[in-house]
């Protein structure tokens, strides 16, 4: 059994606490510090955590090998770029960075310095996600609606960064073809950037995502669907489910746990819609990445949300958050 991991935390907001709170509890890691840049939250979540509340960056180095960087973005690449300077491994909580030449001078420096740079798209870790492992996934349109309401700690960026980025992230997982176009809309409304958003993401295999993301909302919404050859996929990251519907030959057998919706067709191209609802698995999505986290710096393995992973969303972020610009500037050229 590989030695217990000693990792720290950098930032203790809500996120920071909630990622001490799970390193606290593995048995294969120490959570052995806590930094913030308040000392008076800092030696209260370590108090709460029993572990080092730090008063330095250093500090916090001098006890760990690997840290969790849950700070705000704007602080994320001045903060990674440290901790990989200091021979630290690194989890940097999503976006990676707000800017992708910074993103890139990240993935660059975890390469140079052989560090595991993993950055926390939690939603690959859904268990309504999770549950397709056995699917083969090939889309041809994905549709997903991303709704919150509004919360004041994720404004430091815009609704693409702080929500829609999810979404962006998984499609990019599961389609595996270059962006060739990008179109886009989007308005502020209750802050001074981007509050709502839609995008349409085309591929060169021809595949396509209409992508919309609010936290102005009035009810929670986390779905996505998506559309491929015999197969209609709807998922509910809200409550961790997944629902398959696909169409068979008509003499197909159907297993257990498979409902057949009747036949379609005619002739000898009979066919049948099979109706399925995958087992979820019963995970904690956080303390799962983070776990995915640890094993990848204890083997030295490519991390499943890696550096180039993070920075691929970003850049395909930026360009929607463009087009957004684009668009926003029509409007006020025509008024």
């Amino acid at each position: 059994m590989a030695e217990k991991l000693n990792v720290g935390v950098m930032g203790t907001g809500h996120l920071g606490s909630l990622h001490a709170k799970m390193f606290s509890s593995m048995e294969i890691a120490n959570l052995t510090g806590i930094y913030d840049v308040s000392a008076e939250r800092a030696a209260q979540v370590a108090g709460e955590y029993g572990c080092k509340a730090c008063t330095t960056p250093q500090e916090l180095f001098d006890v760990c090998d690997a840290v969790s960087i849950a700070t705000p973005t704007t602080n994320h690449f001045e903060t990674a770029t440290l901790c990989l300077n200091s021979g630290k491994d690194v989890f940097i909580e999503k976006p990676i960075t707000s800017d992708i030449s910074e993103a890139e001078q990240l993935v660059v420096l975890a390469a140079k310095n052989n560090k595991i740079l993993q950055v926390g798209h939690i939603e690959r870790f859904n268990p309504a996600l999770l549950s397709l492992e056995k699917y083969l996934l090939n889309p041809l349109f994905i549709q997903t609606d991303r709704l919150a309401q509004f919360n004041p700690r994720g404004t430091d960026v815009n609704v693409v960064l702080d929500l829609m980025i999810h979404d962006i992230d998984i499609i990019l997982s599961l389609v595996k073809s270059p962006v060739v176009k990008v179109d886009a809309s989007g308005v502020g409304v209750v802050s001074e950037l981007i509050d709502i958003a839609n995008a349409r993401i085309e591929f060169e295999n021809g595949a396509v995502a209409n992508v919309t993301a609010s936290r102005i909302s009035q009810k929670k919404m986390r779905k996505m669907r998506i559309f491929q050859k015999d197969n209609y996929i709807s998922l509910d990251f809200t409550t961790g489910n997944s629902e398959v519907f696909r169409i068979t030959d008509a003499d197909e057998k159907i297993a257990t746990g498979y409902i057949s919706f009747g036949e379609i067709g005619a002739g000898e191209k009979k066919k049948k819609v099979i109706y399925e609802q995958p087992e979820a698995r019963e995970v904690n999505a956080l303390k799962y990445e983070l776990e995915l986290f640890v094993r990848s710096v204890q083997t030295r393995t490519r991390p499943v949300v890696s550096g180039e992973d993070g920075l691929r969303a970003l850049q395909v972020a930026a360009l929607i958050n463009e087009k957004i610009k684009e668009s926003l500037n029509k409007i006020r050229k025509s008024g």
